[in-house]
C-alpha cells in the first residue's frame, strides 16, 4: 500500500535513494480557488524533514534557502490572507474565521504534494534503524528540528508592512509546521506497518484528519478513509485545529529574534508532542501484515506507477 505522494525511481540521491517525488493516484483537483505558489513551497518546507532526519546531505538546503522559502511563502500568501481583511484583522482577530479557511485551503491543495517516502525507503536511508522505534526516533527528530527551524526562520516575516505582518507571519508559520507534521504523520503510519490504502485523496485526507485530531486513528478500514477524508467536516476541524494553534503563537509574535526563538521553542515542543502521541496509538495497534519490517528490505522502493 502506498502513501499519498511517493518517490519515483528516476533520479538517484546520494545514497542511491529516489530523489524524484510523484503521485501514486490522479489527485483531486485544489479545493483552494487557485495555485498561488505557497503549496509548492510548502512541499519544499516538508520536504527539509529529509536533511534534519540525516537522510540528506545538511549543505542540501542552505540557510539562507530555507529563510528565502518562508519569505517565498510569506509573500504568496500575503495576498490570499489580507485580501477583504480590514484594518485590525488578523487570522486570531475579527477576520479569524474568514482567515482560517483561507489557511485550510492552502493546506488541503498542499498536502497531495508533500513527498512520503515507504518503508524501503525509509530503511535504505536508516541503515542503522534496528527496528521500527529507532526509525521513528530518527523521524521525529528530523521533525522536531524542522519545526524548530520553521519557527527560528519565520522572523524575517515580521519586517512586511503591518498591519497584515502578524497575520502573515502566524499564518507562514502555521502552514509551514503543519506541511512538515503531515509527513512526519505519513512516515510514522509506514514504520509501524500500518499505511492505509484507498486512492490518493483518500489517504490525503485521512493524514489531515490525524494531524487536527492529534490522534493515530485506526487508517485500516477503507470505510473509515471515506468519512474520515471527505467532506466539510474534516474542514472545519483543520479550521478548529489552525484557529486553535495560532491563538497560542501569538505571544511568540514578538520584533524580530525574541519571536524568531520563542516560535522555534513552541514549534519543538508542540511537533514532539504530537509525533508522541501518535506512536502510543499506533504502537498499540498490530501491523497490517506480520512480518512487514524485514520484508520492506527484500521490497523494491517504490517507482512511478
Amino acid at each position: 500500500m502506498r502513501p499519498f505522494r511517493q518517490r519515483n525511481s528516476s533520479k538517484p540521491s546520494s545514497d542511491g535513494s529516489s530523489t524524484d517525488r510523484t503521485a501514486g493516484d490522479a489527485v483531486a483537483p485544489a479545493v483552494g480557488g487557485g495555485d498561488d505558489g505557497s503549496e509548492d513551497e510548502l512541499a519544499r518546507i516538508a520536504a527539509e524533514l529529509e536533511m534534519w532526519d540525516g537522510s540528506a546531505p545538511a549543505e542540501a538546503v542552505p540557510q539562507g534557502e530555507r529563510g528565502r522559502r518562508m519569505a517565498s511563502l510569506a509573500d504568496s500568501l500575503k495576498g490570499t490572507l489580507t485580501a477583504g481583511w480590514t484594518r485590525g484583522s488578523s487570522l486570531v482577530g475579527s477576520g479569524t474565521k474568514s482567515g482560517a479557511l483561507h489557511l485550510v485551503d492552502r493546506l488541503v491543495d498542499a498536502a497531495p504534494r508533500i513527498p512520503v517516502r515507504d518503508l524501503a525507503t525509509l530503511r535504505a536511508q536508516h541503515p542503522g534503524a534496528r527496528n521500527a522505534e529507532d526509525l521513528a526516533d530518527s523521524i521525529t527528530s528530523g521533525a522536531v528540528k524542522a519545526s524548530a527551524s520553521v519557527g527560528a526562520g519565520v522572523g524575517a516575516v515580521a519586517m512586511l508592512p503591518v498591519p497584515p505582518a502578524m497575520a502573515v507571519e502566524i499564518a507562514t508559520e502555521l502552514l509551514a509546521v503543519a506541511a512538515v507534521e503531515v509527513k512526519m504523520i505519513a512516515e510514522l503510519y509506514q514504520v509501524y506497518g500500518q499505511p492505509p490504502g484507498g486512492n490518493a485523496s483518500q489517504r490525503v485526507g485521512a493524514y489531515l484528519a490525524v494531524w487536527s485530531q492529534r490522534r493515530g486513528l485506526d487508517l485500516s478500514k477503507p470505510g473509515s478513509l471515506v468519512v474520515l477524508g471527505t467532506g466539510a467536516e474534516l474542514r472545519r476541524q483543520l479550521r478548529k485545529r489552525l484557529t486553535r494553534t495560532g491563538l497560542r503563537k501569538l505571544p511568540s509574535v514578538a520584533p524580530l529574534m525574541v519571536g524568531a526563538l520563542a516560535g522555534a521553542t513552541l514549534n519543538r515542543r508542540d511537533t514532539a508532542k504530537l509525533a508522541l502521541e501518535i506512536r502510543k496509538d499506533l504502537r498499540g495497534r498490530p501491523p497490517a501484515e506480520s512480518g512487514y519490517w524485514e520484508a520492506a528490505l527484500s521490497r523494491p522502493r517504490l517507482s512511478k506507477d
